[in-house]
């Protein structure tokens, strides 16, 4: 949820825009057509306010219509594309992301995290992984990931009491971890340890063990993780296997990241 803004600074938003984002974010994988109700339902908007959005960024090529229905339009991907670019992420990262796939032989990636979950902004894979194949850009929960957890332990108690209030701890496998105080505990032992790992929690056949990458003040500021398919290793596998290589690679991207603004403001906001 956003946050609520002092009355000098709210003085200084444009509702119109804030009202066309909340638009776009309104289509989602499990609803990626809507319609004019729909959407209005979605946001809380009202009806005028929503179709005056909807036609706003049918205009400018965000939004396309068929029939009754509205879906996003590819162009919506220039939007996230500059908050890469301005990072320069995949440039800072690429050769790292490929060494460390090609030495387990998986896929390793590089994920922030964005309310309550975590957003790809860097992959490299050498095989797909089930029917989860994460790309840049794909958002997953953060209680049933390895990133998640590493994510979600560097965080303030105050940021991560408010992430409780939010997330909807829903189990995606008969292994999913939901009960709060568990996560808390695991999220405290990776806070200790340094590291997370989860085993067929966010998908069966998903295991992956994630370690932080901190900026100059030593701020977690994103994760790092590798991941494998649980028929072929176990949980402690790759933890023993995998552990040390990644945090040799975290701390070489920590070096390289530790001065992109728009990571360690992050990690403030």
């Amino acid at each position: 949820m956003p946050r609520a803004l002092p009355p000098t600074a709210r003085r200084e938003v444009m509702a119109g825009l804030a009202k066309g984002l909340e638009v776009i974010l309104s289509f989602t994988r499990e609803q990626p057509t809507l319609t004019l109700s729909q959407v209005a339902a979605a946001t809380g908007l009202p009806a005028a306010t929503a179709r005056r959005c909807l036609h706003t960024l049918e205009e400018l090529g965000y939004v396309a219509r068929s029939g009754r229905s509205f879906l996003l339009r590819p162009k919506v991907l220039e939007l996230g594309a500059a908050y890469l670019e301005s990072m320069n992420i995949d440039a800072v990262t690429r050769n790292y992301l490929e060494d460390l796939a090609l030495r387990t032989g998986d896929s390793a990636s590089l994920a922030v995290l964005d309310g309550t979950e975590i957003v790809y902004v860097a992959r490299a894979s050498l095989r797909t992984l089930l029917r989860l194949e994460a790309h840049v850009g794909s958002r997953l929960p953060a209680y049933a990931t390895s990133m998640g957890r590493v994510l979600l332990a560097g965080l303030p108690r105050e940021r991560l009491d408010a992430y409780f209030e939010q997330a909807r701890l829903v189990a995606l496998t008969e292994h999913t971890v939901t009960d709060r105080k568990r996560l808390e505990r695991l999220i405290d032992y990776c806070r200790r340890q340094g590291y997370a790992a989860v085993e067929d929690e966010l998908a069966i056949g998903v295991v992956a063990v994630a370690v932080p990458v901190v900026d100059h003040a030593g701020r977690v500021v994103a994760a790092l993780n590798s991941s494998g398919h649980s028929k072929k290793l176990t949980k402690a596998q790759l933890v023993r296997d995998r552990l040390p290589v990644l945090r040799q690679v975290s701390e070489q991207i920590s070096r390289e990241l530790a001065h992109v603004p728009a990571l360690t403001l992050s990690t403030q906001a």
